[in-house]
């Protein structure tokens, strides 16, 4: 594997790896324009740029984006996050100049037909909609909206339903001024590919892109609190949120390491001691997300109601108890578990493109990944005694409770178990 880089004048970013026998390679554009860069009258106006752009340009209707992919084999997608929206597609070798071109197209000459976007804004309705039917989804939008209180980082990326309704042309037109320069755009690339044509091909596509100001985000304040939706559900769903590092810090391996011990498989202390033993729940996990300049610890099940209090102190429990035995096995099953996640998730193109340009994003950079193995190796069970340590007793929290939660422990109470 060979990763290269190179920059055009302009600002804007190449990155390439090249995977030997590969027939395929995947191509996409990572825009650092996500939820965290609107204000909060464009709230949902990121992911609604990226369903526009599906949707006709200045030399393809809608149809035509589909069929250029399709009629070749290939596929094209889009998603939008807290900190970038993405476009990409995946087509073997001797396309790939197409997708660079269709990706291109799709990003840089929008038409913003004003049918199409009344036909759009039904369909994200629709999007939210499904959302606030789905618990296990919706909850998640609670807890952030908890854990960053009255920040962008903190709502939801599909936008009020209300703000929704509300935008136009001019509001799409907008963000794309404001955000969509060449020095906020790196362009992956990965598989069956040559890293020179791919400059080449962004040389002609994107050098004549003007350079715009970088947006400058506010830092994230993980604030803490409480939501809690009562509905006539079957389950209650609880998800819990602690603050953790974020993806700059060198404390997310342990952070992550730690996650997985804790709740991250079937060998996990709260899969086991929750649903094996005790049958609390049909799901129960953890997990580390990581931000630019935060991060969190999340937790989340689903049971009764009637068990819900039960649940939620015995997870407090079980953080507790992982500050003082976390043994050297469970930490040696975790790193394993994070390795060879990270290391099967390789084997695609598309996962190795995103990698590059998350890694371009935060580093400027890609680390060789003997590097970063190196650093999940360098974990010790001291440090991950200590994470948790913090988890459990230190760390800001946030609750989010849905359905039939009437009854269910305040966040004050489970502070008190956390303390006491």
């Amino acid at each position: 594997m060979t990763v290269k880089q190179h920059q055009l004048a302009n600002g804007f970013r190449v990155v390439t790896e090249t995977m030997p026998g590969l027939q395929s390679a995947a191509i996409g554009l990572w825009v650092t324009a996500g939820g965290r860069h609107e204000r909060i009258e464009q709230n949902g106006i990121a992911h609604f740029l990226e369903h526009m752009a599906f949707k006709g340009t200045k030399r393809r209707s809608a149809l035509e984006i589909a069929e250029a992919i399709e009629d070749v084999g290939g596929y094209i997608n889009a998603y939008t996050s807290r900190e970038v929206t993405a476009y990409y597609a995946r087509v073997l070798k001797d396309d790939v100049p197409l997708a660079m071109d269709v990706v291109a197209d799709i990003v840089l000459n929008p038409i913003f037909d004003q049918r199409e976007i009344e036909i759009e804004r039904g369909v994200i309705l629709q999007e939210i909609g499904q959302a606030l039917d789905t618990p296990d989804d919706v909850i998640f939008d609670w807890l952030q909206e908890e854990s960053y209180h009255d920040q962008p980082i903190g709502r939801t990326i599909l936008g009020p339903a209300e703000r929704v309704r509300a935008f136009g042309r001019a509001d799409l037109e907008g963000f794309v001024a404001e955000h969509y320069g060449p020095g906020q755009m790196i362009l992956a690339a990965s598989g069956a590919v040559d890293h020179d044509a791919i400059v080449k091909l962004a040389e002609d596509l994107f050098g004549h892109m003007r350079p715009k100001p970088l947006f400058e985000v506010a830092p994230a304040r993980f604030t803490g609190g409480e939501a809690r939706h009562e509905k006539a559900l079957e389950q209650a769903h609880i998800a819990l949120a602690f603050e953790g590092p974020g993806y700059r810090d060198d404390d997310i391996y342990k952070a992550q390491i730690y996650s997985s011990a804790l709740g991250g498989g079937m060998s996990s202390r709260l899969f086991q001691e929750v649903r094996e033993k005790r049958g609390l729940c049909y799901t129960i996990f953890a997990q580390t997300g990581a931000y630019a300049d935060t991060g969190a610890l999340t937790l989340y099940a689903g049971t009764s109601g009637a068990q819900l209090d039960q649940l939620a102190q015995i997870t407090i429990d079980e953080m507790k108890r992982a500050a003082d035995d976390m043994s050297d096995a469970e930490v040696d099953r975790a790193r394993a578990q994070m390795k060879a996640g990270m290391l099967m998730g390789l084997e695609s193109p598309t996962n190795r493109a995103e990698r590059l340009a998350r890694l371009v994003q935060i580093w400027d950079k890609v680390p060789p990944l003997e590097e970063t193995v190196a650093r999940i190796d360098a974990v010790t069970t001291a440090d991950v005694r200590a994470m948790a340590q913090a988890m459990a007793h230190e760390a800001p929290m946030a609750l989010a409770l849905y359905g039939p939660v009437g009854d269910a422990a305040r966040l004050e109470a489970l502070q008190e178990r956390r303390a006491a």
